[in-house]
């Protein structure tokens, strides 16, 4: 039954309550810094930087205590896609006149512009994940709520809805696993009446064929399961204008503040020092 269990191929949206220096940060301090981080790698195009990047997602997993083979499972569901458009690049790239030419596949010639670019695309999709990993790993919905809410609390005094603004970054990253968990449930009722989906070395045609009866219910249960949600949240006052408290008092230390320049530094690497 391994080829049902969606939610094991998903990291990212899943909460580690782990004992780790990251884990203790206050949480202004991880979304700021991640938030920079993932802007950089995603604006950066330089082959050095991006492998800087990885190198710093290494060590941010590594100083999270997260287990590798937990982040890198989130690496598996995008994979065959990654792979696909790299191989894109490679082919449609523009090159100049003077380029070499690196090897040639039947018609097709191979030049060093499209395997940097192909490069630039795996590095920079591999950092972006390992990083949001990190973040949803290392960061409750609690203290993701809460650091949210501090850090905007000066548009709310201009009369700006933050709450619900913070509300819909959380529902988005903490939905993924009950995606997972829908397609799985679905998977498996399909499988229990007679849908073949012990056919891994199939062909393209029969995982198109597996999928599209997977997808139609899955957008209904998801569709059903948002109102239900909506019909809950209304239920106990989340969309009055009546201002919620805290039962967590949150201080930003000489130790946040330290994490939180690390994690600058590492962005004007990215940014700047290639």
């Amino acid at each position: 039954m391994s080829q049902f269990e969606y939610l094991r191929r998903v990291s990212i949206g899943q909460y580690l309550p782990l004992d780790s220096p990251i884990h203790r940060m206050d949480p202004r301090a991880k979304i700021i810094g991640f938030s920079f981080l993932i802007i950089a790698i995603s604006i950066s195009n330089n082959l050095y930087s991006l492998a800087l990047a990885l190198l710093v997602s290494a060590i941010l997993i590594a100083a999270s205590r997260i287990p590798f083979s937990f982040a890198a499972r989130g690496l598996l569901p995008p994979l065959p896609f990654l792979l696909l458009i790299a191989l894109l690049q490679l082919v449609i790239t523009p090159h100049t006149e003077t380029s070499a030419a690196m090897f040639g596949v039947w018609r097709i010639t191979i030049y060093s512009e499209g395997i940097f670019a192909a490069l630039r695309l795996l590095l920079r999709f591999t950092s972006l994940l390992l990083i949001l990993t990190t973040l949803t790993s290392s960061l409750s919905t609690i203290e993701m709520i809460n650091g949210l809410d501090l850090l905007l609390k000066p548009l709310h005094q201009i009369g700006v809805p933050t709450e619900n603004a913070v509300l819909l970054v959380q529902l988005t990253l903490r939905f993924i696993p009950f995606l997972a968990l829908n397609a799985e449930k679905i998977a498996k009722s399909q499988a229990s009446r007679g849908a073949k989906w012990d056919t891994p070395n199939g062909n393209l045609i029969t995982h198109v064929q597996q999928i599209v009866p997977l997808v139609i219910p899955l957008f209904i249960t998801s569709l059903r399961q948002a109102e239900n949600l909506s019909t809950a949240m209304l239920a106990r006052g989340f969309a009055s204008s009546t201002a919620r408290t805290s039962m967590h008092t949150y201080r930003f230390t000489l130790r946040d503040g330290v994490f939180l320049l690390l994690l600058l530094i590492s962005t004007a690497g990215i940014l700047f020092l290639f």
